[in-house]
């Protein structure tokens, strides 16, 4: 089990074992257990390396009579813990195990803490709020014992011995917090900064520290230590002897003071380099070279302690006691912060302490960018004084507790320049659930950003000092230097007006052009005399592949990604037991943006993303086998799962399921070496697959009443009791000339016939097919072989398909192919398994480099040489967006409303029908140029279909006068599933557009080959009736395709009767619409259409030639509609357009 997993269970354990304490309370206990565990086992530890202690020693001389001992742990530690005290006694004692224990072991701590200054400052009280708390876990001793018992057990498995252990507790210690935070809302803030802040602040301040042998940090609003741990795992990329850092940290609140002081000695950080103090920051300044135990200033020697680095996140705009504080030497040069909004006050704290060639980083609220009074004052004091290096934008929502934006404001003492650099980074970051969060290619951007100060439109610039003084009077807010919104969409009025593409907006994508010279030329071609261009092609993407110029530019990228493998497997593989994984990720980066420097287009931060999601895998499995050798690629872990308990006063239980790869993944291994294994078993498995999903394609073909008969409550699943007993019914019932001989010969033998009787009936009864029966040795048959051959011929009986006897075999069959081939997968995937576990613990070491490489190395070369895709798909979507926007001109649709108008109104005289209606379609025709309201649509639906019940509708054309004929919709349709046609694209319902494709309307799915084989082909003229009845659910198709099984398919029955866009209309018409009701069952939208009821209602219908009459008039209806719709967007964006040119910009 690896660190993140062995963090998420006991998160998952210990979040369900705090019932109702609250998250942030229960935080202190579990922590403080953990961290009790690491003291104990570091001082065992301790005593065996050091002192050559035995565990036979630790066992009897491990107590507080040994004065020399205690002294020796008391120097070297900090502390001392005798035997009975250790976590790992608490363990043994087992049952005997009580509240007691943990509280005699507290109180014992505290009492042994060393008396030198700073160890007994780090120690001291450190387990206060654990020991006040232990009466939360339960109202008895025993209920507390029972709750402390669980903890401990839970934590028990942590390791704190070895290389890497440090980062393993570490690493665990801090996802709890992180995941605490989460669950403690606006507590949060106390005490967690987002790890993605706190590292990009540990990029920007390990850099400016990099060539420095000693280092000291210090955090005035500490929390949990986060933000001074990063630093020191930033600076490790260095070579820095963790050793040569000291850490000063300040907090106020003594629960949250713990926990910096427990994250910062479990970081293995020696006592001696921690230094900190619980006390309030802005009340007392601190810290002093001169100062006691208690961190107070030794009276007449005040002398400032200033350090390499300061970092803070305090609470944001919290009020202040300023009284008193004008000569504070922090705030004398540059004023006092508001009583209100103490922010300025904390970063004067700051920025006093730190040495002449110091940094600063301070998260910080927009406000004191721009907010006047003393603020201003402070902010024009810093300006002046050239103190603001940078200012770093964040993402909103970004941390626990509050949603409001803030930044990072970087300050030095002595800068080369006088100019600021603003980074607006509000942009980035991805969703994680409920906040936003920094990714690691954001977080290399911005940290490469300030460190290079780099300018970047609409990302980063740099402001000259008389800028912000003269053009803005020292005000620092964002917009005022950075636009970072994207550009407002133009709309060009000649290619609104007329169609085609403005060449100006093909020239805003002009980076492209610049890579592929020729594809502009491939892509669009001039429209003569115009300023505008017409797309070329009809499938945009292939075009683009099939240039000369992209295809020349793919092959410069996969040629500078040609050697990649090779140089990974030297510099990781090769070197995995020795090489600086602090390091490595940099060095594997600056290769990549070396690599990719002579490439157009690429942004080396994507490819950094994708290197960094691969070397996170990559960093674990290097901690292990480092730690544990080579020889952990060979180990193999038991798979332990949670077994849940169906009584509540017992347990889950955790139990072995099978083993699990220590370093590599059981299929990584199959898929590697034992190919042939694992293809046969996928193999079984897709087929197990497709049986079971033919399940569903036999209920759709079932009338309701026997889905009624045959299917469970919920009508999704066969009942198989019901279906064997309708089966065998079914094939009693069967009557054949050879089952009643067979029958007969049965009562021959219940007879007890003699041999000769049994032969003579045998050659008299040629009808029967003697040979398919195994004879027995006198050449007579047996009882059970004769029944045999009936169920033979039963089984096989030719019922008609689709019938419910043919359903019921069917589903008796493929019930028993599953049954065969569940328990042949098991057999296979039980002796795979076992197979591959062998394979595992007896790799040679060739395969366990090749196993690495796999692992390591070949997905990020993929995910790498995928580049160039992203990049021609992002072109892709931009070119074709343009060509959907101009598609079309206001001129064109205009002279389409003419020309549908005309044809219309011609229609409309052709209309019959009583006087008030044949008024309203005159005054119909007097609109048409103004549009026609859906409403009219939809009251012409209603005319020109017949009333129920009747045959001749209300209005008809001239020259049909014949009543319509009236059948049953399953005379008229029938229904069809043709399947196993993958290659077709995949067709979603809808009722207002149709059958159309579902990657055209945005829809991404996955989908398997199993899944695909068994969808529906759809025909141009087909109709589906979809799984649900919304707005009458049935959609007509103009395409071929393939959809869902669970859809019904129609189609019409006699074409030369029968057109199928009238019929579409007819689907659509609110008459249909209400007599869907009929047959429909369910509530609101989760109604469906029984199939079988809709096929039996009547339907009256006229000749073909009307029905085609009917459809040109709708049509053109739908067309006139449309073309308005068009009409008003295209005026829409002709305002735009004029707005654009007729205004000008308003400056600031």
């Amino acid at each position: 089990m690896n660190k993140q997993q062995l963090a998420a269970k006991i998160w998952a354990s210990a979040n369900k074992m705090r019932s109702k304490i609250e998250a942030n309370e229960y935080k202190d206990y579990i922590l403080g257990f953990i961290f009790y565990k690491f003291l104990s086992d570091n001082e065992v530890r301790h005593l065996q390396e050091k002192a050559y202690w035995s565990d036979e020693d630790i066992k009897n001389d491990l107590n507080d009579k040994d004065k020399e001992t205690v002294r020796y742990c008391q120097d070297n530690l900090g502390y001392f813990i005798s035997y009975d005290n250790l976590f790992s006694t608490w363990l043994s004692i087992g049952v005997d195990f009580s509240v007691s224990n943990v509280t005699d072991a507290l109180n014992a701590f505290t009492t042994h803490i060393s008396s030198e200054p700073n160890k007994r400052r780090v120690f001291k009280d450190i387990f206060k709020t654990l020991a006040e708390g232990i009466t939360n876990l339960g109202g008895t001793p025993a209920d507390r014992t029972k709750a402390i018992t669980k903890l401990i057990r839970l934590i028990k498995d942590i390791p704190t011995d070895g290389s890497q252990d440090y980062d393993v507790l570490g690493f665990i210690y801090e996802y709890l917090i992180e995941n605490f935070a989460a669950n403690a809302g606006k507590k949060a803030g106390e005490f967690y900064t987002p790890h993605e802040v706190a590292t990009l602040m540990a990029e920007i301040v390990a850099d400016h520290l990099k060539d420095r042998e000693k280092i000291s940090i210090y955090d005035p609003t500490s929390g949990s230590g986060s933000l001074l741990i990063n630093i020191g795992k930033a600076v490790a990329k260095y070579k820095k002897d963790k050793s040569q850092v000291t850490y000063y940290a300040q907090e106020l609140k003594k629960n949250t003071y713990n926990l910096t002081r427990m994250n910062l000695v479990m970081r293995g950080i020696d006592a001696d380099n921690i230094i900190v103090r619980c006390g309030d920051t802005l009340e007392d300044d601190w810290p002093f070279f001169n100062e006691n135990e208690e961190g107070k200033i030794i009276e007449g020697s005040y002398s400032k302690q200033t350090v390499d680095a300061v970092v803070s996140n305090p609470p944001y705009s919290q009020s202040w006691n300023p009284k008193g504080k004008k000569e504070d030497p922090r705030f004398k040069e540059y004023g006092l912060a508001p009583r209100g909004k103490a922010d300025y006050a904390f970063l004067l704290h700051d920025l006093c302490h730190i040495e002449d060639d110091g940094i600063v980083t301070i998260v910080l609220p927009h406000g004191v960018l721009f907010r006047p009074g003393e603020d201003y004052n402070i902010r024009k004091n810093l300006i002046d004084n050239n103190n603001i290096d940078a200012i770093i934008g964040l993402p909103a929502d970004i941390f626990f507790g509050t949603g409001i934006a803030t930044l990072i404001m970087v300050l030095k003492r002595n800068r080369p320049t006088t100019d600021v650099l603003f980074v607006d980074a509000s942009r980035l970051s991805v969703k994680d659930g409920k906040k936003n969060k920094l990714t690691a290619s954001d977080i290399r951007r911005i940290a490469d950003t300030v460190i290079n100060r780099t300018v970047t439109p609409k990302f980063s610039c740099l402001v000259s000092r008389n800028s912000i003084r003269e053009d803005n009077d020292y005000n620092l807010n964002f917009p005022r230097y950075i636009d970072s919104s994207d550009a407002l969409e133009t709309w060009d009025a000649y290619g609104t007006m007329y169609g085609g593409i403005p060449n100006h907006e093909i020239d805003m994508l002009n980076k492209y052009w610049q890579t592929f010279p020729s594809l502009r030329t491939d892509l669009f071609t001039p429209k003569n005399g115009t300023p505008c261009s017409c797309l070329t092609t009809e499938d945009v993407n292939r075009s683009m592949w099939e240039n000369t110029d992209v295809a020349k530019w793919e092959t410069l990228i996969q040629d500078s990604l040609k050697s990649l493998p090779e140089y990974l497997d030297r510099c990781i593989i090769d070197k995995m037991l020795d090489l600086d994984i602090h390091q490595e990720e940099s060095i594997l980066a600056e290769d990549l943006y070396n690599r990719f420097n002579g490439c157009p287009l690429v942004d080396r931060y994507d490819a950094y993303q994708l290197l960094d999601n691969q070397w996170t895998g990559i960093y674990t499995d290097l901690e292990m086998l480092q730690t544990e050798g080579f020889q952990a690629a060979r180990l193999v872990d038991p798979n332990m799962v949670i077994k849940k308990s169906n009584k509540e006063e017992e347990e889950d239980k955790e139990i072995q399921n099978g083993w699990k790869g220590h370093i590599f993944p059981f299929e990584l291994v199959q898929k590697n070496l034992l190919k042939d294994e694992y293809d046969t078993l996928m193999q079984k498995r897709e087929e197990l697959d497709c049986t079971i999903a033919s399940f569903a394609d036999l209920i759709q073909e079932m009338t309701e009443e026997d889905k009624e008969t045959y299917l469970n409550d919920d009508n999704t699943e066969f009942d198989i009791s019901k279906v064997n007993e309708g089966l065998c019914e079914a094939l009693n019932a069967i009557e054949s000339e050879e089952l009643d001989i067979l029958n007969k010969y049965i009562v021959l033998l219940e007879g007890k016939a003699k041999k000769q009787e049994k032969l003579a009936f045998i050659t008299a009864n040629s009808a029967v097919d003697w040979v398919s029966i195994e004879p027995s040795k006198d050449g007579t048959y047996s009882k059970k072989n004769i029944q045999q051959r009936m169920n033979e011929i039963r089984f096989g009986y030719p019922f008609p398909e689709n019938s419910i006897e043919w359903i019921l075999l069917q589903v008796v069959s493929k019930t028993e192919q599953v049954k065969n081939l569940k328990k042949e997968i098991s057999v296979r995937e039980k002796d795979l398994h076992e197979e591959t576990k062998t394979t595992i613990e007896n790799l040679t070491d060739a395969q366990v480099l090749m196993l690495l490489h796999e692992k390591w190395v070949r997905p990020l070369h993929e995910n790498l040489l995928y580049i160039p895709q992203s990049i021609i798909d992002e072109l892709t979507a931009k070119v074709s967006n343009l060509a959907v926007k101009y598609e079309i001109g206001l001129t064109e649709v205009e002279q389409n409303i003419v020309n549908a108008s005309r044809e219309l109104s011609a229609m409309l005289d052709e209309l019959t029908g009583a006087e008030f209606d044949m008024q309203a379609c005159n005054e119909l025709k007097n609109t048409l140029s103004t549009g026609v309201p859906d409403i009219m649509k939809t009251a012409l639906l209603e005319k020109m279909f017949p009333k129920e019940g009747e045959t001749i509708p209300q209005v008809r054309f001239k020259g049909f006068e014949k009543e319509w004929e009236t059948k049953q919709i399953v005379e008229i349709f029938g229904k069809e599933a043709d399947k196993g046609y993958p290659e077709l694209p995949v067709l979603s319902a809808s009722q207002e557009l149709g059958m159309v494709k579902r990657d055209n309307i945005g829809i991404n799915m996955q989908y398997s080959k199993q899944n695909i084989a068994s969808y529906k082909r759809v025909l141009p003229g087909r109709f589906v009736i979809h799984l649900r009845s919304f707005q009458g659910g049935f959609a007509h198709s103009a395409i071929e395709g393939i959809t869902s099984p669970a859809y019904t398919i129609l189609y019409l029955r006699d074409l030369q009767k029968h057109d199928d866009y009238y019929w579409k209309y007819v689907f659509t018409s609110p008459k249909f619409i209400k007599r869907l009701e009929l047959v429909t069952y369910g509530i609101r939208d989760g109604r469906s259409i029984s199939v079988d009821d809709f096929f039996e209602l009547l339907f009256s219908y006229p000749s073909k030639d009307e029905q085609q009459k009917i459809a040109s008039f709708f049509s053109l209806l739908d067309t006139l509609i449309s073309a308005q719709e068009q009409k008003l967007g295209k005026l829409r964006s002709l305002k735009k357009s004029f707005l654009e040119k007729m205004l000008v910009n308003v400056q600031d």
